[in-house]
């Protein structure tokens, strides 16, 4: 991985960038669309000042190759991140302040060697939110949002945070998107991925649980990819997440109030207008507040879902799951709840991060359909490391 952007002289990078959005402007060249000619540009440009720098007392390039990429990544990327954002083994990339930045490799965080100012970051946000149609500012100091190529990003600003900007860029990643893929990177037996498999064709309804960066995400879209190719999959998320390549799907996001406080779409609507297109297969991308409700209600009445949730175990996802439609009123009772789950919810699959970075399968539960005194019975089907379990659930 190369740094080389962060130690180039930066007013001679900033200045090659400036002639290079010149040139591209007076040529009328897309960066995005037309990226060879882009480069050649920029290639022209810097060797342009090479062959000028000494007779006008301007610091030379040494390292012509490295400057083009960083002034590429300027002019139709993210600056000094993009190095990160290409690397195929970076996860997420993450900025406490401008000179202190992170990133996660197989699940391992890592500082890296690079160093931004302030004006820099905003720049980069600034920038990657352009795209996406939501904000950031005084009013909204906090924003969630999908990056052309499926990354999410987070970012909350001051004064909610000390002095900087705090970012968090999630990468959308192409490999393991498929049960097959999590069988080979051993995050699961080839048997149990082939009962998920069966599982999902049947229609039974599966909640995912785990911590924070346990996989729940990455689990769920192998989890759709399962699902028959006949199927018509309808995905709610709060910012799109998920990446399915089903046939027949569509994907919903929530949306921010406007600056006038008007115009938000809910998780809540949008798990009701979701029902209303057909679904063979509802997936909420994460349950975490008064949605699970409605969830509950469409798993009731005969359609299939999915969805995450964060928890510590699997039953502990179930009584979670229990606990936040309560958020929907009062006049919603664990009496009416904790049943609607022992009906709806087949199967909760729980991931584990381990220590080393490895994220796994840690268990899955079924649910029998009865209810023990204010708790959802289940029977265990897989735990890692038991030694050989069933492959088939009851049905």
């Amino acid at each position: 991985m190369s740094f080389a952007a962060s130690v180039l002289p930066a007013p001679v990078v900033d200045a090659v960038a400036e002639r290079v959005r010149g040139r591209l402007r007076d040529e009328q060249v897309d960066p995005v669309r037309q990226p060879g000619r882009a480069a050649e540009i920029a290639d022209a440009e810097v060797r342009r000042h090479n062959d000028f720098a000494l007779a006008r007392g301007l610091e030379d390039i040494d390292d012509e190759a490295a400057c083009v990429r960083d002034v590429l990544a300027r002019v139709t990327g993210y600056g000094s991140l993009q190095p990160l954002l290409d690397d195929p083994e970076v996860e997420e990339i993450w900025i406490n302040d401008p000179q202190t930045i992170f990133v996660a490799r197989a699940g391992r965080s890592e500082r890296v060697p690079l160093r931004l100012s302030a004006d820099a970051v905003r720049d980069i946000v600034e920038r990657m939110l352009h795209a996406t149609g939501r904000r950031v500012d005084l009013s909204q100091p906090f924003v969630d949002a999908s990056l052309p190529d499926g990354s999410r990003l987070h970012v909350v600003i001051p004064d909610v945070t000390r002095a900087h900007y705090a970012v968090n860029i999630r990468k959308f990643l192409a490999a393991r998107r498929t049960l097959d893929d999590l069988v080979d990177a051993g995050a699961l037996p080839a048997h149990i991925a082939a009962m998920l498999r069966e599982a999902m064709a049947d229609g039974r309804n599966v909640l995912v649980s785990g911590a924070t960066h346990a996989g729940k995400t990455t689990l769920l879209a192998a989890l759709i990819g399962a699902c028959p190719p006949e199927h018509r999959v309808i995905t709610v998320e709060e910012t799109f997440e998920l990446a399915v390549t089903a046939p027949d799907v569509v994907a919903l996001q929530g949306r921010q109030p406007s600056l006038e406080g008007t115009g938000a779409v809910s998780l809540r609507r949008l798990v009701k207008e979701a029902l209303r297109m057909r679904p063979d297969r509802l997936v909420v991308g994460e349950v975490r507040d008064a949605e699970a409700l409605d969830l509950l209600l469409a798993l009731n009445t005969g359609v299939p879902g999915a969805a995450t949730i964060h928890a510590n175990s699997a039953d502990d996802a179930l009584r979670r799951l229990a606990a936040l439609p309560l958020l929907a009123g009062r006049n919603i009772d664990a009496g009416f709840v904790v049943p609607a789950i022992a009906t709806g919810v087949d199967l909760v699959v729980h991931c584990r991060r381990s220590a080393d970075g490895h994220r796994h399968v840690e268990e899955i539960v079924e649910t029998t359909g009865r209810v023990d005194g204010q708790l959802v019975e289940t029977r265990s089907v897989y735990r890692a490391g038991r030694g050989a379990e069933r492959a088939r659930v009851a049905s």
